[in-house]
């Protein structure tokens, strides 16, 4: 049930990313001070990146990796409910490979407990768990292997190389993973803008979003040898947002979806926030983790929020072009129209965005019309394509639009035939029948000629060669009773 209920969720996420008419969303800068070094600020409503800053400038992840780890181990392990224990010998080479060991998140876990695959992935989204992530990689790692036979190297390996795969495939191009915990390593960078492309799409796998925007979780299995107080064995998300009793940092209407903290590399936050049927995804990268006297600081916390708070109090849906707007009109020929010869246009549909109020809607350009013709003829139909429209905002293009007729305009039968009358010797049938007219009228000629010939030749008295032989008068007759003597 679960399963179905988080693919619903998803489903619900996704749909209103093709309901936006076609139009593009306008990035709009963000004029207060931002202390994360990059941010990307996105509308879940339209699937669209409305603010951003130094998008593509290439950040260490931390344990934002954990969100591809996640994806990896829910796409490729069938049975979340396998039972799993946690050995050391998995990932206890982490703690030696620090530089700094203050970066590991101290989660409630111990050597041998026993947890299920989805115990280990809300301890991981939640906590930042490296033994979860360790331990999570090397089991779905070796289910890889088992299934694909070209997979070469250990079952981590192979799980890394399945998340490297994975981003290629998402189009993340300016990322590289290393592993799967999200620990420091040079080697391992992305940028807020795949970032941003990554969460989108974790949210639409089954079960991702159920887990990432959990507040807090309570493992299945009790494991009283370890945690005898079971009900108190609870693991609480890392985003402080979410908490109600932390009157400094919680912002109403934040769900999770994950942090991130390294010494060299600063703060990262990645949450939803939804308020008044508004949604929105905000990704922080680099807020400074100290501040200049040495002191833990929350910068990343304080952007979203402000971030967020602009979002909410300056952006709403307008409508840019409405579809009963006149945008021009035609000439028609042949048209019965009571004197009207020419058709009014209008957009097919109407373009609908997210737009900040601080901008002027009005320069937005819609002087951008391509005409099918220069004139058309009659009879035209209502909703008959004319052109297009194309809304041009600071250069950069909003949305093309179908412009259709407003009404019919019928043909005027009289008109019709006399401009076909008026045209029909210019016409290729006029200029076929002439051709075949004289083609026949020569054949005629031809054959009277020879008929007439005929005739006359049949006339003439035939040469006496031909003529029948004639008896010879002188030739004696015989006696008609001559008697034998």
């Amino acid at each position: 049930m679960k399963r179905i209920a988080s693919l619903l969720a998803s489903l619900l996420i996704v749909i209103p990313f093709v309901t936006v008419n076609g139009a593009r969303a306008i990035s709009f800068p963000y004029k207060d001070t931002l202390y994360s070094e990059a941010a990307v600020l996105i509308s879940m409503d339209t699937n669209e990146i409305i603010s951003e800053k130094n998008a593509d400038l290439t950040q260490c992840p931390g344990s934002l990796v954990n969100i591809m780890t996640a994806v990896v181990v829910l796409e490729n392990c069938k049975d979340l409910k396998k039972d799993i224990t946690l050995d050391p010998e998995i990932y206890e080479h982490v703690y030696a490979e620090l530089d700094q060991p203050e970066d590991l998140p101290t989660v409630d876990l111990k050597d041998g407990d026993i947890l299920k695959v989805d115990d280990l992935i809300y301890c991981m989204m939640l906590t930042s768990s490296v033994e979860a992530a360790e331990t999570l990689a090397y089991h779905v790692g070796g289910l890889i292997k088992a299934e694909d036979k070209t997979a070469s190297g250990s079952n981590t390996e192979v799980f890394v190389a399945k998340m490297n795969a994975k981003a290629e495939q998402l189009g993340l191009s300016s990322t590289k993973f290393t592993n799967a915990h999200g620990m420091y390593d040079p080697k391992q960078y992305t940028t807020a803008r795949d970032m941003a492309k990554l969460t989108q799409y974790a949210l639409t796998v089954p079960l991702f979003r159920e887990i990432a925007t959990t507040t807090k979780y309570t493992p299945v299995v009790p494991n009283v040898e370890r945690h005898p107080h079971h009900d108190e064995w609870v693991w609480t998300h890392s985003n402080i947002m979410t908490d109600e009793t932390d009157e400094a940092n919680f912002y109403m209407g934040s769900k999770g979806i994950k942090t991130a903290k390294l010494e060299a590399a600063g703060r990262n936050i990645i949450t939803l926030a939804s308020k008044n049927g508004y949604n929105y995804l905000v990704i922080l990268m680099k807020a400074p983790f100290k501040d200049e006297e040495g002191n833990q600081v929350y910068c990343h916390i304080e952007d979203a929020k402000h971030m967020l708070d602009w979002a909410f109090e300056h952006f709403s849906k307008q409508i840019l072009l409405a579809s009963t707007a006149e945008m021009g009109e035609r000439p028609v020929k042949l048209a019965d129209n009571d004197g009207k010869n020419y058709v009014i246009a209008r957009p097919k549909d109407s373009v609908e965005v997210l737009w900040c109020d601080e901008v002027d809607p009005n320069l937005v350009n819609k002087d951008k019309i391509v005409w099918n013709k220069d004139s058309f003829q009659a009879p035209i139909k209502q909703g008959d394509s004319l052109g297009e429209v194309t809304l041009i905002y600071s250069g950069e293009e909003l949305a093309k639009v179908e412009l259709v007729a407003v009404s019919d305009v019928e043909r005027s039968k009289t008109k019709y035939n006399f401009e076909v009358a008026k045209r029909f010797h210019k016409s290729p049938w006029f200029r076929t029948a002439i051709k075949i007219s004289v083609a026949l009228t020569v054949i005629y000629i031809i054959l009277c000629i020879y008929s007439l010939v005929l005739f006359k030749s049949s006339k003439k008295p035939l040469k006496p060669i031909y003529a029948v032989p004639k008896m010879d008068k002188k030739k004696k007759k015989a006696p008609k009773n001559s008697k034998k003597q």
